[in-house]
């Protein structure tokens, strides 16, 4: 099992021969199953990890649901000193954990470790959250409180673009509050997440944490669980359906963070080479491999052409290469699935557009698409109706604003979308009429603990982070006195 680019020291460990546990009642457990974790900028295998069985997924909900009383009995600045050893552990690990992200999930090491920062900030500041009992009435009529206990058991499913992140900003809220977790990661990206797992093993308490690998096929055994009481899922609008319709018959609490097609609309009083400078981030970040990414770009006809070129000197600048070499800028896309749809996309934007940038595949091994800019593209496309999960980006023309907010809201999505101006009054009207969780004005994907982030329409269901998102890891209980 080798790699075309070797781990730097920072791993501190031979890869080839780690051996990967699940974390299962504070036990390091084997699988029922081994499953090769490949490099996505080699193709090949870099470690084996395990899958558990149905059985073994049991006794994860089992030992959550043991120790749930007890977790839940803490006070909440006992679960607080908690998770913030668990920020210390991922500061001492900071870079081991990065380069295990870029090994599994292919991009760059720079944007790697921003994940482990932002799981560390985000871990810290669940750390210190506390959801308050509210007096809701006190007079002479009566007293009433609201108060805020656990839902129980957390079932937590994270997809393969933010693999560390994702489980670090479920656990923190879900712990910080008395609930208990299992944690079930991509099948193709769970190294970072189950030596994390590991590596915290002796700082949770056992049967609070629990960490289970899969082949691809556990996902509905977990949603469909009776043990579990809550399921936190994010990844495809079509999987968040099949986790919705699983999680009916038990009326399980349920939040989905799911696909989204973000439109960013430029105005015409836009300074263009900042803007371009920011879509460029925002749109090829990550290999464009996020939800939130800015994948339709609407510009005005008075400054498309210079706007298109713009982005086009910036995105034929973006270094393709391996995550690990400190120069890349832009990695391959994480799978071989994920390739082909890249290459059909690839495909769809020769026929429907002008490619202006890239527009091929890389002959290298690995799963290298080059970053793409498309003008001029029939908007009925699927290129453009639906979610283009690949470094492939299109930018259309408008001439009447209120013809591109209808053109930006037309999707079934609703997760994100910016607006670019320089008159901040006039840009931040428009990004109030669109139909989104989240509107940025001259940024783009800025996420933080304190602000809630979630979709509307087939964007996901709830939300994450903040008080909202913490509210959607308990239950409300009322007491209610009533004065003689």
């Amino acid at each position: 099992m080798t790699s075309l680019i070797a781990p730097t020291p920072g791993l501190g460990f031979d890869l080839a021969t780690k051996k990967y546990s699940q974390l299962i009642d504070g036990r390091l457990v084997d699988g029922a199953i081994d499953v090769a974790v490949l490099d996505p900028g080699t193709a090949e295998q870099v470690a084996t990890t395990p899958a558990a069985s149905t059985e073994q997924l049991d006794e994860a909900v089992a030992a959550a649901r043991r120790a749930l009383p007890g977790w839940a009995a803490l006070s909440v600045g006992e679960r607080g000193a908690i998770l913030h050893r668990v920020a210390d552990v991922l500061v001492e690990h900071h870079e081991a954990l990065a380069q295990l992200t870029t090994l599994e999930q292919g991009k760059p090491i720079a944007q790697a470790r921003d994940d482990v920062s932002w799981s560390i900030d985000f871990t810290r500041y669940f750390a210190d959250y506390r959801l308050e009992t509210e007096v809701l009435r006190d007079d002479e009529n009566g007293y009433v409180e609201l108060r805020k206990r656990p839902v129980g058991v957390v079932g937590a499913i994270t997809p393969w673009n933010f693999p560390l992140f994702q489980a670090l900003y479920k656990l923190a809220p879900a712990l910080i509050v008395g609930n208990t977790m299992v944690l079930k990661p991509s099948p193709t990206t769970p190294l970072a997440t189950l030596h994390f797992a590991e590596l915290v093993r002796d700082v949770i308490p056992a049967g609070v944490f629990n960490v289970v690998g899969d082949a691809g096929d556990l996902g509905a055994h977990l949603t469909s669980h009776p043990g579990i009481n809550k399921v936190s899922f994010t990844g495809s609008t079509v999987t968040g359906r099949r986790v919705m319709e699983a999680c009916g018959p038990t009326l399980k609490r349920l939040t989905l963070e799911l696909g989204g097609n973000d439109a960013a609309i430029v105005l015409d009083d836009a300074d263009i080479e900042k803007t371009a400078e920011g879509l460029c981030t925002w749109a090829y970040a990550n290999g464009g491999q996020v939800c939130v990414s800015i994948k339709r770009i609407y510009a005005p006809s008075s400054i498309y052409e210079q706007l298109v070129e713009a982005l086009a000197r910036r995105t034929s600048e973006l270094t393709v290469g391996h995550g690990l070499d400190e120069q890349t800028r832009l990695g391959p896309v994480q799978n071989a699935t994920q390739f082909e749809k890249a290459r059909a996309s690839l495909a769809l934007a020769h026929e429907h557009g002008t490619v202006v940038v890239g527009g091929q595949t890389l002959d290298r091994p690995g799963y290298y698409v080059e970053p793409t800019l498309v003008r001029d593209v029939d908007e009925d496309s699927p290129l453009i109706r639906e979610e283009t999960f690949a470094p492939i980006r299109s930018v259309l023309r408008y001439d009447d604003l209120d013809d591109a907010i209808a053109r930006a809201n037309d999707t079934p999505y609703g997760l994100g979308a910016s607006v670019w101006g320089s008159d901040i009054e006039r840009a931040i009207t428009v990004a109030g009429r669109l139909e989104v969780g989240t509107s940025w004005v001259n940024h783009h994907f800025q996420l933080t603990p304190d602000v809630p982030f979630g979709g509307i329409k087939q964007s996901g269901l709830g939300a994450e982070f903040g008080r909202i998102g913490v509210e959607g890891f308990v239950d409300v209980h009322v007491v209610n006195l009533k004065r003689s």
